[in-house]
């Protein structure tokens, strides 16, 4: 295939390109369905819970081998029907089943392993039902119901009922604002307000409730939110995922402003029991258990009885108090009754549990520790209310208030910010140093702090937070191993995975393979990807990379003579992706299936898609650069928000939040006219305006963009069929591109998708084009598309082969040349195109790129971690100083590919 590197080949595609319309169905009928009888294994990341309050995975499936509406059967290994609700996430172009989602019970037949495979599923003996009135959506899992309010209402969950007993009620959300950062400032409580309530799932084994609204005081709205309560069948529990958009107003400089306080869920407890069968539990992160009654009848002076403390301490319905010692049981009135409690986690390194008797009176220090669970637990005898936030601790300062136990109602908040911490404040960290022109922007600030500053870019509006809550409405006050299962469930919810054999075999996600030591050389470099991960890890716990805003994120560049990260020097700080980061973490779980890199992404995931991104606002739909602040940097850009970054784990999990945030992006391209990425580098008098002649770039900018088609399409949502008409319009059309390519950017119509044609044979090569996730894209798209669009394949091809080329191939193929920068992270394409074009020498080629690159983790570094003492850091330190998060993601994603296409050509 070494004919189609010329020039006229790349001009011909130009002519299958002129036509200005096309047909191509959105769906065919699928392929007579293939190997769908063997089963797909599934296990436990984690190995098998002892709780969950019902999960989701997905799993793909092979191009034409699973139809639309094919019933799916789930079974344990030896055979045991478990009841399963799913429904499929993404298709083929042929219209065939790509990808499922699927859902199980908390009381599914436990197993180590589970079998998927074509069959009626098992019906569940107690089915999540929904029953939508004019008072509102109520659901019942036939063990729990939860009515929900309607439109209009400061409360979100009217009533949790266990059967006929109601264990909660009033669910709300709530939102202090203050006015000032100065100390004393008043505060200002917001409630949530409910504006629509749609049903997204009704059954049989889960049921999902979206809510929309705003937290409002007074006449002022403030913080939107989106929220969703899954339930499943037989369940006693429910689980929440709350997302808020920061829309606040804060002014670098300026002490007034909207500071938020607090944010949080709150349930009323409704409680019968006397207040010495009145419990309160929280949990620490090692699995211990505070353990404390209202009320406590243990230590007294006087001893009820041996039975009746042991009952107490196990949290069982006391004796009646006419069988106790009398001495105890006449002066009980004298027996102080602890109504409040707090637990408090201001950072990654501690906690306090406190308590006092009620308001107007002091608070006793009840128990401390390192880092807490999140998870509590208060009720009685007649039942309770248990409750717990993800990421207690490493998203601080959080916080859990128990209110009022003493009393016929408890209040509990579940703090996702803690009300105790300073107020979150979010203004720009400096005042601009005097950099007022472009020119000062970057020849100044970006030479000396790599820190691209613009005035009035560096806002937080339209940043958002999701957490995950779960919650218990049990008959009963638990017993201890059934709590600390509950807060394990809560703290590491379980997942079920497919392994990475069955992963690869679908033909999902581009070029990587599993795990493979079977020669000195793959294990060489399958070790170091080992150990670079391990490290992110450990640096995570040694950094503190922890936080309401932070946690997920890791940091960019190694400050050696400080031995830190450089967290703040400009652009050398938090990472925001920059350079694949969470492309690598996914692909190396892919690749391992190990549960320690799952969660790793996922918490990547979580943060990089949701503070990293603006959701509201001009920049809706866009991200932003690596920086001190994660919102600070003036690059608002589409490499950042891409879908490409968020796919993995919407596929592997089938969770809805990350679900919206790609389809945010359906029609990203809009944001163009926003704001121009090369706004400060321009030459050509171009500004946005046209949205029939937008500036977009064929790297990071396309990349972005198509990867958000792509997903729109393969999807099936709203917006498929417009987004596979573009996506397939701008293959042409930059295959028709004088330089393919190599053109580098054209003026895109963001109505149909289409480049404008040019006749300028100019070469536009960046070193950023291919770094940002348009490798992994185009590999998708041209295995999805490569055999209806050859001329895009050639292009491709071309730039696969070229870009780390000779002058002389750059010349013959473009008339021009360029610096092949990055040469090592850009191996992966010379590899793409040596498989491709079943060229060994120039896999050759790419492995040498690869071992020899300026860029390269080979073969001259030294892994060891070097070990800095006390005093000269604050903790000893253990670095790798050479480590850059840019050099570790390219090189990682070149490892994991090189190896999944040219493997067997590396050089011993």
């Amino acid at each position: 295939m070494s004919g189609v590197n010329r020039r006229t080949v790349i001009k011909s595609a130009a002519v299958a390109a002129a036509a200005t319309s096309f047909t191509w169905p959105l769906s065919r009928p699928a392929a007579a369905a293939t190997g769908t009888d063997t089963a797909t294994e599934l296990h436990w990341l984690e190995g098998t819970p002892d709780a969950h309050p019902g999960t989701t995975w997905g799993v793909p499936w092979a191009r034409g081998t699973h139809r639309t509406g094919q019933p799916l059967r789930l079974t344990t290994a030896d055979g045991t029907d478990v009841p399963v609700q799913s429904w499929p996430t993404a298709y083929w172009p042929d219209g065939s089943v790509k990808w499922t989602a699927h859902a199980i019970a908390p009381d599914a037949p436990r197993a180590d392993r589970y079998l998927l495979g074509t069959g009626t599923p098992a019906a569940p003996e107690h089915r999540v039902t929904v029953r939508r009135a004019k008072g509102g959506v109520e659901v019942s899992t036939g063990v729990l119901t939860a009515r929900f309010a309607e439109k209009g209402a400061d409360t979100v969950v009217r009533s949790l009922r266990r059967g006929g007993v109601e264990v909660a009620r009033d669910g709300r959300l709530v939102a202090l604002r203050q006015g000032s950062v100065r100390d004393g400032a008043d505060v200002e409580a917001f409630a949530g307000r409910v504006e629509k309530v749609e049903v997204e799932q009704d059954g049989p084994v889960r049921a999902v409730v979206r809510v929309e609204g705003r937290h409002r005081h007074d006449k002022r709205g403030w913080l939107p939110f989106v929220l969703r309560f899954a339930f499943s069948a037989g369940a006693e529990s429910f689980r929440l995922v709350h997302t808020f958009v920061w829309d606040g107003e804060q002014e670098p400089g300026r002490d007034q402003g909207d500071f938020l306080r607090g944010l949080g869920v709150r349930f009323t407890v409704p409680l019968r029991d006397q207040a010495y069968d009145r419990h309160i539990r929280f949990a620490d992160s090692g699995g211990g258990l505070f353990a404390e009654a209202v009320q406590g009848i243990t230590g007294l002076r006087r001893d009820p009885g041996a039975a009746v403390r042991a009952a107490q301490i196990a949290g069982e319905k006391l004796p009646d108090p006419a069988t106790w010692d009398t001495r105890v049981a006449s002066r009980l009135a004298y027996i102080p009754q602890w109504g409040d409690y707090t637990l408090s986690q201001p950072t990654a390194d501690g906690y306090q549990i406190r308590k006092r008797t009620k308001p107007g009176h002091g608070w006793i220090p009840a128990a401390a520790g390192q880092r807490a669970a999140g998870f509590g637990y208060v009720g009685g005898a007649g039942g309770g209310l248990a409750f717990g936030v993800r990421d207690f601790w490493q998203r601080h300062p959080t916080q859990l208030d128990v209110r009022g136990a003493a009393t016929s109602a408890a209040e509990v908040t579940l703090w996702l910010y803690s009300p105790e911490a300073q107020p979150l404040d979010l203004r720009f960290y400096h005042d601009g140093l005097g950099q007022d022109t472009y020119d000062k922007q970057s020849d100044g600030g970006l030479e000396i702090t790599y820190e691209d500053y613009e005035p009035g870019f560096g806002t937080p509006y339209g940043i958002a937070r999701t957490s995950e809550l779960t919650f218990w409405a049990v008959e009963k006050t638990p017993d201890a191993p059934r709590l600390a299962a509950f807060a394990k469930a809560v703290a590491t919810p379980p997942q079920l995975a497919a392994t990475p054999q069955r992963l690869h075999a679908a033909g999902v996600f581009g070029d990587w393979a599993p795990v493979d030591r079977s020669t000195k050389a793959r294990t060489v470099i399958e070790d170091h990807l080992d150990d670079l991960f391990a490290y992110y890890r450990d640096q995570r716990e040694e950094r503190r990379w922890y936080g309401f805003l932070d946690y997920g994120d890791v940091q960019h560049t190694y400050d050696d003579d400080r031995h830190v990260w450089r967290y703040d020097v400009g652009g050398f700080a938090w990472d925001n992706s920059e350079l694949g980061t969470d492309l690598w973490l996914w692909y190396h779980f892919l690749r391992t299936g190990s549960a320690e890199v799952f969660r790793f992404a996922e918490a990547m995931t979580r943060h990089t898609g949701e503070v990293d991104v603006y959701h509201l606002g001009k920049w809706a739909g866009l991200g932003t650069r690596h920086g001190v602040q994660h919102y600070a940097d003036s690059a608002k850009q589409v490499r950042i928000s891409t879908a490409a970054n968020r796919r993995f784990f919407y596929y592997l999990t089938g969770d809805e939040r990350t679900g919206d945030l790609l389809r945010e992006l359906a029609d990203v391209e809009l944001t163009f006219l926003a704001v121009d990425p090369q706004r400060k580098v321009r030459t050509d008098g171009y500004t946005p305006g046209d949205r029939h002649a937008l500036s977009v770039g064929f790297g990071t900018d396309w990349g972005g963009i198509s990867a958000a088609w792509l997903t729109e399409w393969e999807r099936r949502g709203p917006g498929a069929e417009k987004a596979r008409t573009k996506l397939v319009n701008s293959l042409r059309t930059i295959a028709a591109q004088p330089n393919g390519f190599f053109t580098g950017a054209g003026l895109l119509d963001a109505d149909t998708g289409r480049f404008a044609p040019t006749t300028s044979t100019a070469v536009n090569v960046s070193h950023l084009s291919a770094v940002f996730g348009l490798v992994e894209t185009n590999s998708e798209i041209v295995s999805l598309l490569g055999e209806q669009e050859p001329e895009f394949r050639t292009a491709w091809l071309n730039y696969a082969r070229n870009y780390n080329g000779t002058d002389a191939q750059k010349r013959q193929l473009t008339g021009s040349t360029w610096k092949s920068a990055l040469p090592a992270a850009h191996s992966r394409i010379t590899a793409y195109a040596a498989h491709h074009q079943d060229d060994p020498a120039l896999a050759s080629r790419a492995w040498k790129e690869f071992f020899t690159g300026a860029d390269t983790y080979f073969p001259s570094n030294d892994w060891t971690r070097v070990t800095v003492p006390t005093p000269q850091v604050l903790r000893t330190t253990r670095e790798i100083p050479w480590v850059s998060t840019n050099s570790s993601a390219q090189w990682a994603l070149a490892a994991i590919q090189n190896l999944a296409l040219i493997g067997d050509e590396i050089p011993s």
